[in-house]
């Protein structure tokens, strides 16, 4: 039997995210908490392989009744932009040295995971049915700028690497991965508003979330 999985709601009247509040960026949006949760369910396969990467143990068949929810919180203009946005109390509990840890292997996990999905990727992806969407360098481009941004968030001020320059932005996840991997008080990070949880748990959404669109559009449809 699948142990529950705890999850956070985050709602607004358009749009809701479900977040696993103890897996950074296994977080799925519907237009309510039960369609949310059916599509963070639907999503389980695709962030095992997040966890393989880490080293991590996940739980097998998951479905939406294995979820439990222990929080839920209003959303705001972010959530219905589509960002899970809201700083929960999940978010501000302390971290040992080995959650700490085992946060940092799960962001590196899911920008590997978006590393491989882009190298393998078309340059052009199928667009949607109004002719929209980024390609593939265009969404390259996109998680390596938003991640400069996310690094100010936890208290680094890098230059944003450029799309080609692999040194520069292994250098900039490292430096990440090394505020993500301290042991925290759960306090914000750098006296700004982002916990370590809630860093982790954003930075890694962004580069999934970005690394499935890939994967889905990639296919010819």
């Amino acid at each position: 039997m699948t142990r529950s999985i705890e999850v956070v709601i985050e709602t607004t009247t358009m749009k809701t995210f479900a977040t696993a509040i103890d897996w950074p960026g296994w977080s799925r949006s519907g237009k309510t908490a039960d369609l949310a949760l059916e599509a963070l369910a639907a999503a389980a396969p695709r962030y095992a392989a997040v966890a393989r990467e880490a080293g991590e143990l996940f739980p097998d068949g998951v479905v939406a009744r294995a979820l439990e929810v222990v929080e839920q919180v209003e959303g705001g203009s972010g959530t219905e932009f589509g960002v899970p946005s809201r700083i929960t109390d999940a978010d501000r509990r302390p971290t040992s040295a080995a959650e700490a840890n085992r946060l940092r292997r799960l962001v590196a996990a899911a920008w590997t995971i978006f590393d491989r999905v882009a190298a393998n990727a078309p340059p052009e992806l199928r667009k949607g049915p109004r002719g929209g969407g980024r390609d593939r360098d265009k969404l390259i481009g996109h998680v390596i700028e938003a991640d400069s941004a996310y690094a100010r968030e936890i208290g680094l001020r890098l230059k944003a690497p450029a799309a080609d320059d692999r040194p520069a932005i292994a250098g900039m996840r490292a430096a990440m991965l090394d505020v993500l991997g301290s042991p925290s008080d759960g306090s914000p990070i750098a006296d700004r508003k982002w916990t370590a949880r809630y860093a982790a748990a954003r930075i890694a959404w962004h580069a999934l979330d970005h690394a499935w669109e890939i994967e889905d559009r990639s296919d010819p449809g």
